[in-house]
């Protein structure tokens, strides 16, 4: 049973690399070099394939539904569906280089938002390597080729937004645990809810943006692909569904794993897996899609991966440590109950109300 489960948990992390590069090089393709602009839209049909895939899995027994306390779900979907539709725009509208930047920004900015809201401590190195982080972040930012303003404060409210989320509950680790749901129940309520925000906006956001509407896209308009593994002109805009159809499809291998290594392995483990997507998603973008860059580009990049990995390392380190420290004999472990995700006046009652039972 624990080859099993060792087996089960390479095959998310295998699963969750490979879906999460192809998606940033197929949107980038998409939206850059295909002339599809619409990432707010396109993330809403993204997640709702990925609803109705999993509406299918459950109706054919592959999982069960479980009730889920309402306020708990709908805020973790509005926020999850925001912060993603806010990354992707950031990916339209900057670098592959700039976007993976942004990625990593989020972490100490997380960081700086615990420390003043929640009232957490963390130790000089910690802090150490979160300023080589920033620097790199800096550094690979303003030597981009593709600055832009527009692409910057998309990035920021992406930032913004992802880091209220992670703070707001934990979001995934803590709701599984706490709730005793799988990976799967918890993407099957909450994608309703993503899909649903970034569905009612992202036609208008888009068109904001973009001074196009995706209702008047001609999709079988010719469209002539700039790339040195497309090099010609499509009549019939074949190409253009092609692949909004495979970034669904990839979507929703990458809705699924994330969710199951984040279910599965420890916040650290997916931090460190998220560096190797980094690295191959810059050197996709680089190689296959040639996005500009400049040496002092490719230096930012280099000291925000070693920043991040010094974080990885520290984060680790002190971990077990404190692990180590505060290991306690049974008897002496407080009896007492977990409180509720979302306090309210009532807990017990909203509980029942929202079908939510241990017995389940």
């Amino acid at each position: 049973m624990t080859a099993g489960f060792q087996l089960g948990v390479i095959g998310s992390l295998a699963l969750s690399v490979a879906s999460s590069v192809a998606i940033v090089i197929c949107n980038k393709a998409l939206i850059s070099t295909l002339g599809f602009p619409f990432a707010t839209t396109l993330t809403s049909w993204h997640l709702m394939v990925t609803f109705c895939t999993l509406h299918v899995a459950q109706r054919l027994h592959f999982f069960e539904p479980k009730a889920i306390d309402g306020q708990t779900v709908i805020l973790f979907g509005l926020l999850n569906g925001t912060s993603i539709g806010l990354l992707n725009l950031s990916l339209g509208f900057n670098s592959i280089g700039f976007y993976q930047m942004t990625k990593l920004a989020i972490i100490p900015f997380t960081v700086l938002l615990e420390t003043i809201f929640l009232k957490k401590r963390f130790s000089e190195s910690i802090k150490l390597s979160l300023l080589v982080l920033l620097l790199g972040v800096g550094i690979a930012s303003v030597t981009d080729l593709n600055l832009n303003l527009l692409g910057s404060i998309l990035s920021g409210l992406a930032i913004a937004t992802t880091c209220v989320g992670q703070i707001v509950s934990y979001l995934t680790n803590t709701i599984q645990k706490k709730l005793k749901v799988s990976s799967t129940q918890l993407l099957y309520q909450s994608a309703p809810y993503q899909a649903a925000i970034l569905f009612a906006t992202g036609p208008f956001v888009d068109q904001l943006l973009t001074n196009r509407s995706v209702f008047a896209h001609k999709y079988s308009a010719p469209v002539l692909v700039r790339s040195q593994y497309f090099i010609q002109i499509h009549e019939n805009g074949i190409v253009i569904i092609g692949f909004i159809v495979l970034s669904c499809l990839i979507a929703v291998s990458v809705n699924f794993s994330t969710f199951l290594v984040i279910g599965t392995t420890s916040p650290v483990t997916y931090q460190v897996l998220g560096h190797l997507k980094t690295c191959l998603v810059l050197s996709f973008g680089y190689t296959l899609l040639h996005d500009p860059f400049t040496l002092r580009n490719i230096l930012g990049i280099l000291i925000a991966i070693f920043g991040m990995a010094l974080y990885s390392y520290f984060s680790v380190k002190e971990s077990k440590k404190k692990s180590t420290s505060d290991a306690l004999p049974v008897s002496q472990m407080p009896d007492k109950e977990a409180e509720p995700l979302l306090a309210t006046k009532d807990s017990s009652d909203t509980k029942k109300a929202n079908g939510l039972s241990h017995d389940c």
